[in-house]
């Protein structure tokens, strides 16, 4: 993908599904578990990755320095977007690169309204630790119905960025960013009868989330094209070799699924 031609002519949406694990991501598109999602991914599956960070707020800096998830196979691998600085050997033919210190600062130099829709506490905007990545957004949004603890907080996320999007002049391009709190513990509302968190509980909140993006999709496609990055953050342990949690580096933390994909 030329992200020199995209750039300028499409919307851009990022989601990033925080904590999500490669193997419960593949497993459920393999299962037919998440048919939205599956039905817009290249061959109907995700993209083994690795995560440049093993929690949020160093990975979402990451990727608004240009540096989303490492495609898990050798080699040199081009970049969609760059920050220009010197020596950079993942700058390809088709890397943007932009001429400022994030992703969002410089989208906004080429004429792109930003939109923040926060999930995490990373983005909830309740403390100055908590500003620092809304704050790079032309707009941002976050409340407890977006958060961790909200069993509808996709539906709610999702509502509030067609909101969004149709409050906007469709000659007007938009770079959506939505982080997706549901996968982060605590899970367990998704599945009937747990008590606790477990696997089985990340992977049905992630068909409740896959349940609820529909209608952003077709809110992006009403307006015209839109490039889309979907992606972890990092994945998070569920007693694994003794780990639970994430900030730690094991495989199921820094191995994250990632899709790209067009709508028209």
């Amino acid at each position: 993908m030329d992200m020199n031609t995209v750039v300028g002519s499409h919307d851009l949406l990022f989601i990033t599904l925080d904590t999500l694990r490669h193997d419960v991501a593949t497993r459920l598109a393999t299962e037919g578990r998440i048919p939205h999602l599956a039905a817009l991914m290249p061959g109907g599956q995700w993209e083994e990755r690795h995560s440049p960070a093993s929690f949020t707020y160093a990975a979402h800096h990451a990727f608004f320095a240009g540096f989303l998830p490492t495609p898990a196979r050798p080699g040199r691998h081009s970049r969609l977007f760059s920050m220009r600085f010197e020596g950079s050997e993942t700058t390809g033919q088709g890397t943007c690169v932009l001429d400022a210190p994030d992703l969002v600062t410089g989208l906004s130099a080429r004429g792109y309204h930003t939109v923040c829709i926060g999930g995490v506490g990373f983005f909830n905007k309740l403390n100055p630790l908590g500003n620092v990545l809304p704050g790079l957004f032309a707009e941002s949004h976050w409340g407890p119905e977006l958060g961790v603890r909200e069993p509808r907080s996709t539906e709610h996320q999702v509502s509030l960025a067609v909101e969004r999007l149709e409050a906007l002049p469709r000659e007007q391009r938009v770079f959506l960013f939505l982080n997706v709190s549901a996968l982060h513990q605590p899970n367990r509302h998704y599945l009937a009868g747990a008590s606790e968190d477990s696997v089985a509980s990340h992977a049905a909140a992630l068909e409740y989330v896959d349940s609820q993006l529909p209608p952003l999709f077709a809110a992006l496609r009403r307006r015209g094209p839109a490039f889309c990055i979907v992606c972890s953050d990092h994945g998070t342990a569920y007693g694994e070799d003794g780990y639970n949690g994430h900030r730690v580096g094991h495989p199921v933390v820094w191995t994250v699924p990632y899709a790209e994909f067009t709508l028209s």
